[in-house]
């Protein structure tokens, strides 16, 4: 008798719950796994409560009924009937480095041969997660971005021992399940998504610093200029667009660019003074005690945002 194929979810936190949900959504049967007992209870019931909520506000992905989608998933405290029979496994436990490798050591020993192990690391290259892996070759990162169901870019990274077609079968399942897939050529630390992002953070933290512009201002050039254009078009296809194609721009910007680019400071810590400074003025302005508020406005408007752009977007 052959038993179904289904995907295991390792770590039942903020982003293994995304997860879940993201494949049941596609119809996947989901098994969900994690060392804590009362978590895996709660996350699972914390799901069925996500999925209704979605139902009722239009936000629910996919074709299935919350009920239907819920019923797809299903929790397990044995790793090993989580493991075994899954083609996908999708590891989401904290970023701790022996954590994850104490994990895949388990893993490793119950793994099928065809299975994709995958983490959702914004931290480790793969290839230090995996080195000590047996079944390396079918290790893979999948990061997401937080919160995965409203945003729907993961950055797909094999170690440089990870088989092509692991990475492709990683991806075609991504595109599969509504994510929006970017391969990476080779890892890199940071990856993609946190070396733009970063960049952006130190720039805006020296300005604070050096009192160019305060904390509700640099947010505003963000929210009220380069993200609303950013929220279709990235910075490349922006430049394209500003000028008659990509080598116009540059000839007529690079010398500036370059200039501009040689006043910024070096790369800045985010601790001290001026991170007292930006805290203290975000707390002003979004109270602790008001995150969780905050992140529901958040997210509901990631996902309205979501569904503007597949109406809109095709060109």
């Amino acid at each position: 008798m052959n038993v179904p194929k289904h995907i295991g979810i390792l770590g039942s936190g903020i982003i293994g719950k995304n997860w879940a949900m993201i494949f049941a959504s596609a119809g996947y049967k989901v098994i969900i796994y994690d060392i804590d007992q009362e978590q895996l209870i709660n996350a699972v019931n914390d799901i069925q409560q996500q999925l209704k909520y979605f139902e009722k506000n239009q936000l629910l992905r996919g074709n299935l009924t919350a009920n239907e989608q819920f019923n797809l998933i299903e929790s397990k405290a044995d790793i090993t009937e989580v493991v075994k029979n899954a083609f996908f496994l999708q590891e989401c436990i904290p970023e701790v480095l022996n954590l994850k490798q104490k994990l895949y050591t388990t893993i490793d020993e119950i793994i099928e041969n065809e299975t994709i192990l995958s983490s959702s690391t914004s931290t480790f290259l793969p290839s230090i997660l995996s080195e000590g892996f047996l079944h390396r070759n079918q290790f893979i990162v999948s990061h997401p971005v937080n919160p995965p169901y409203f945003v729907p870019l993961v950055e797909i990274i094999p170690a440089p021992w990870t088989t092509i077609e692991i990475t492709k079968r990683t991806r075609d399942l991504m595109d599969e399940v509504g994510q929006s897939p970017v391969v990476l050529n080779r890892e890199v630390p940071g990856f993609a998504l946190n070396r733009i992002q970063y960049a952006i953070i130190n720039e805006c933290f020296n300005l604070v610093e050096d009192g160019i512009i305060n904390v509700e201002n640099i947010d505003k050039v963000m929210t009220e200029g380069l993200g609303m254009r950013y929220a279709f078009l990235g910075p490349l296809e922006t430049a394209h667009l500003n000028a008659e194609g990509f080598s116009q721009y540059c000839s007529n910007y690079a010398e500036s660019m370059y200039a501009v680019s040689k006043t910024f400071k070096s790369v800045p810590k985010i601790t001290g003074r001026t991170a007292k400074i930006i805290s203290e003025e975000l707390e002003k302005k979004i109270p602790l005690n008001k995150l969780n508020e905050k992140r529901k406005w958040r997210d509901l408007s990631l996902i309205k945002l979501s569904q503007l752009k597949k109406k809109n977007c095709e060109f």
